[in-house]
C-alpha cells in the first residue's frame, strides 16, 4: 500500500506590524478588502490610536506592551449569544495573564483583566454582520481587540488603577512572543467555544470573576449605591444584589473604583 502521512495543518497567519492607528481598524480593512484570513492574529509594536470600550482610548507605550486583534468567523455561535465570545476572549486573557502573575489576576465584567485592584488590560470585540434575503443576519467575522500591560511603568495621570506585568513581576518581557502566546491560547478557548459549547468557559470566567460576592460601589444615571456581586449571567448580565436582587446590561451600571 502507498505510504500515506497526515497533513499537519499550518499555523494561523501573524502579522506583525511596526505602528499603525488600531489593529482593530487595520483588521477591519482586510475584512472589507476580502483579504482576512479566520483565525489570523494582528500584532503592532505601536498603536497610536487604540480603541478601548463605549468609545474609551487605549494608550499604549510604543515596544511595550500587547496590541492584539485576531480575526475570526463566528458563524457557530448565535449572533444573540455575543458574550459567549467576549467571555472566550476573557478567559483567555486571564489564562494568559496568571501563568505569569498568579491567581490574582480576575475577569472585571464584562472582559477586562484585572490584577488584585488594578488593571492590567482589556477587550474591544467588533463583528461584521451581512443581512440575509431570507431576513435576519448573519455573523461574518468579528474582531477581537486585545490590549494587554507588558513592560510599561509610566501611565498617564488620568488612569485611575493601571498595572503592567513587568510592575507585578520585576521581569521584561518581549511582547511579540507574548502576544503570539495568547493568540494561540485565544484560539485554544474559541474552538472550546464552537466545538463544546459555553460550559466549560462560563464556569471558568465565574470561578475567576473579580469581586465575586464582595460589596462594590456602583452608579447608574446619577444614583450611586452600594451592592454585593454575585455574578454574570449567561447572557452576560452583572447580577447584583442590594436588598433586591437586579441584573444590568453592559452600559446601564458604572464601578466606582478607590
Amino acid at each position: 500500500m502507498p505510504h500515506t502521512s497526515s497533513a499537519i495543518p499550518s499555523p494561523p497567519p501573524f502579522i506583525e506590524l511596526q505602528s499603525v492607528d488600531s489593529t482593530n481598524n487595520y483588521a477591519r480593512q482586510l475584512v472589507h478588502a476580502d483579504l482576512a484570513q479566520n483565525r489570523a492574529g494582528v500584532f503592532a509594536h505601536e498603536q497610536v490610536a487604540g480603541k478601548g470600550q463605549r468609545g474609551k482610548t487605549w494608550l499604549t507605550e510604543k515596544a511595550g506592551n500587547i496590541a492584539l486583534s485576531i480575526i475570526v468567523k463566528p458563524k457557530a455561535i448565535p449572533l444573540t449569544a455575543q458574550f459567549q465570545l467576549s467571555a472566550c476572549a476573557a478567559v483567555a486573557a486571564q489564562v494568559f495573564f496568571a501563568t505569569y502573575a498568579g491567581d490574582d489576576t480576575k475577569i472585571k465584567w464584562p472582559n477586562d483583566l484585572y490584577w488584585q485592584d488594578r488593571k492590567a488590560g482589556g477587550i474591544l470585540i467588533e463583528s461584521v454582520v451581512s443581512s440575509r434575503e431570507s431576513g435576519g443576519s448573519t455573523w461574518e467575522w468579528a474582531i477581537i481587540g486585545i490590549g494587554i500591560n507588558i513592560n510599561q511603568t509610566s501611565f498617564p495621570s488620568d488612569l485611575p488603577n493601571p498595572v503592567s506585568l513587568k510592575q507585578i513581576t520585576g521581569k521584561t518581557f518581549d511582547p511579540v512572543l507574548l502576544a503570539k502566546e495568547l493568540h494561540s491560547i485565544f484560539l485554544q478557548q474559541f474552538d472550546e467555544l464552537t466545538t463544546r459549547g459555553f460550559s466549560a468557559i462560563y464556569e471558568h470566567y465565574l470561578a475567576n470573576f473579580y469581586k465575586k460576592n464582595e460589596r462594590v460601589r456602583l452608579k447608574k444615571d446619577n444614583r450611586a449605591f452600594e451592592a454585593t456581586i454575585r455574578e454574570v449571567s449567561k447572557s452576560g448580565k452583572l447580577i447584583a444584589e442590594h436588598g433586591i436582587v437586579e441584573e444590568f446590561d453592559f452600559g446601564a451600571v458604572e464601578w466606582i473604583l478607590k
